[in-house]
């Protein structure tokens, strides 16, 4: 004799537990992905992107400018974490010149922090305070009378 067991119907109970299965792992799926990209997230690049297009010739503008200048920069951390920064025009050192400069994380995990400069015995400008060990974005904006070029960039 041969135990053959009868498979039951299909039934309305079970077609709900496969529903339930299937619709909980997905919901369950996106909520850990949402929680994952809400706490990576860093912000926005602009708060309203119709305002800012409304600015884009100006900044085309002051690009155009910043690049009539000639200025080239030289940034760098040295051994005790300071920040070093010289300007060149044509190979020579750009004398006279003042610097506003903002220390971020890139992600916002902390506030923005000025960085203030001196001007170092080689001709470079060196921070005051030494650069928090981690990557930061160090945004710059270099003055010489009406003449002004902003930098953006990314130390380690």
């Amino acid at each position: 004799m041969t135990d053959k067991r009868e498979q039951g119907p299909f039934t309305g109970r079970h077609a709900a537990i496969i529903l339930i299965a299937f619709f909980g792992t997905v919901i369950g799926v996106n909520m850990v992905m949402a929680s994952f990209a809400l706490s990576t997230f860093g912000g926005t690049v602009v708060d309203n992107s119709y305002v800012a297009s409304q600015h884009y010739n100006e900044w085309l503008a002051r690009a155009d400018a910043q690049d009539r200048l000639g200025w080239d920069k030289s940034v760098a951390v040295d051994e005790s974490r300071h920040v070093r920064l010289i300007v060149r025009k044509d190979g020579a050192s750009v004398d006279g010149l003042r610097v506003v400069a903002t220390l971020r994380h890139p992600l916002g995990r902390t506030p923005a922090r000025a960085i203030r400069f001196f001007a170092a015995a080689d001709g470079a400008l060196r921070s005051l305070d030494a650069l928090p060990a981690g990557r930061w974005q160090l945004d710059l904006s270099v003055h010489r009378g009406a003449d002004e070029a902003r930098y953006r960039i990314d130390l380690k």
